[in-house]
């Protein structure tokens, strides 16, 4: 059974619905919904108000919908997905210089660069991977620099940055190993280079916030947007999301991160299954590689079996759609989720990794990843089980209005 959908002339365009509340009062009916906050409901319901907030989840027998409701029905509803680590929006389709905003090849250090510059909230890729349910993407500077610039998190709704905008700076994205130099002439050359080359900036940042701090005590340092930004990181204002796939990266951060003392959040962590211990005792949660990765150069040694491991060692995780050099430019998670699950994850832990998970490592859990009361209603309607190969997506919800309402 597909979703019934609204009929195309009563959807509301997403950039006139996102910056106000959500013109109907909508009622979502499935035969299980996956609230991710519990175990799934068979036969419930979804109450979003005007305000484009959930109302009230429940089963079908408790829940009543109020007269006037339109009514959504699909097989299964799961909370909009949420991509943990991608480059869309600054990354483009067209696989063109124009639409490749994801790495500055100019200097393999510059925390200043902000993704909120560069983000394209009417890039194709943006309503591409929002047909496959995705509602929130986790987006930014890519892995492939020392220090490639800011993260942000955005909704896949909206025609402009400010309309689809979350979070406008999340994370400051870095990375460890060969392939900065790959991108940068072989800058700052050798593993031992690029870490001491990390220590000097955090160092000259711990500086420069000292020296700002005295203010009229002496002279003011003169502002350094770059150094800032790494300030923040050792504030603990920002986590840094490190780039790290290969044992003696991951083993680096962590030594870079009880050196300085700032939040790490892992990224990619191809052989985090050989440091699961070191890992733990850091208590860094992870945001792994898509699990079809193409396993080759710093990945040669990854295995789709990382995500049970991760689980079954007690780390956070989630799951991402990453970077892809070639057309389309990105994954998808909901395949990614569902490829996990083929290699020991259940359903529902496949479906955290993409959702609340996700949203707790990215600081929007208060917000999304799970259907209650008070958050954004953000949904995805299937019309079979989510993960199996045969469903397909038939609604998406962004802020309770519907943005996609075509089976993908």
């Amino acid at each position: 059974m597909r979703a019934t959908l609204l009929p195309a002339s009563l959807a509301i365009p997403a950039a006139l619905a996102l910056p106000g509340p959500a013109v109907a009062q909508l009622a979502v009916r499935a035969e299980t919904v996956y609230t991710m906050a519990g175990a799934p409901l068979p036969d419930g319901v979804v109450l979003v108000g005007r305000d484009g907030r959930i109302e009230r989840v429940g089963p079908a027998a408790e829940v009543r919908v109020p007269d006037g409701y339109r009514v959504l029905t699909a097989r299964a509803v799961t909370p909009g997905l949420v991509d943990a680590h991608t480059v869309v929006g600054l990354a483009g389709l067209l696989n063109q210089p124009h639409d490749q905003d994801q790495l500055e090849r100019s200097n393999p250090v510059q925390p200043e660069l902000r993704a909120i510059d560069a983000y394209n909230a009417r890039e194709d890729l943006v309503a591409w991977v929002r047909g496959f349910g995705v509602t929130t993407l986790h987006t930014g500077h890519g892995p492939g620099a020392l220090v490639s610039g800011q993260t942000m998190v955005v909704k896949t709704a909206g025609s402009t940055v400010g309309e689809a905008l979350v979070d406008s700076v999340t994370m400051v994205a870095m990375t460890l190993g060969p392939d900065v130099g790959r991108n940068f002439n072989n800058r700052p050359g050798t593993r031992a280079r690029g870490v001491a080359t990390l220590r000097a900036e955090f160092v000259k940042a711990r500086e420069y916030a000292a020296k700002r701090a005295r203010g009229g005590k002496g002279e003011p340092a003169a502002r350094d947007l770059g150094r800032e930004v790494m300030a923040g990181v050792l504030a603990g204002d920002l986590p840094a999301l490190v780039t790290a796939q290969t044992a003696r990266e991951i083993l680096a951060a962590l030594r870079l991160r009880e050196e300085f003392g700032f939040r790490l959040v892992l990224d990619g962590a191809a052989e985090a299954y050989l440091v699961l211990d070191q890992i733990r005792a850091a208590g860094v949660p992870v945001i792994l590689h898509p699990t079809m990765a193409r396993h080759g150069g710093t990945m040669e040694n990854a295995t789709f079996e990382t995500a049970v491991k991760l689980r079954d060692a007690g780390i956070p995780f989630a799951l991402q759609s990453g970077y892809e050099g070639y057309v389309p430019k990105t994954r998808v998670v909901l395949f990614e989720a569902a490829m996990a699950v083929a290699y020991g994850l259940t359903v529902e832990q496949a479906l955290a990794a993409v959702t609340i998970d996700a949203a707790r490592i990215i600081g929007q859990d208060a917000r999304i990843g799970s259907l209650e009361r008070g958050k954004d209603a953000d949904l995805a309607l299937f019309d079979g089980p989510p993960l199996e190969h045969t469903t397909h997506v038939c609604a998406v919800l962004v802020r309770g209005v519907p943005v996609s309402e075509e089976c993908r």
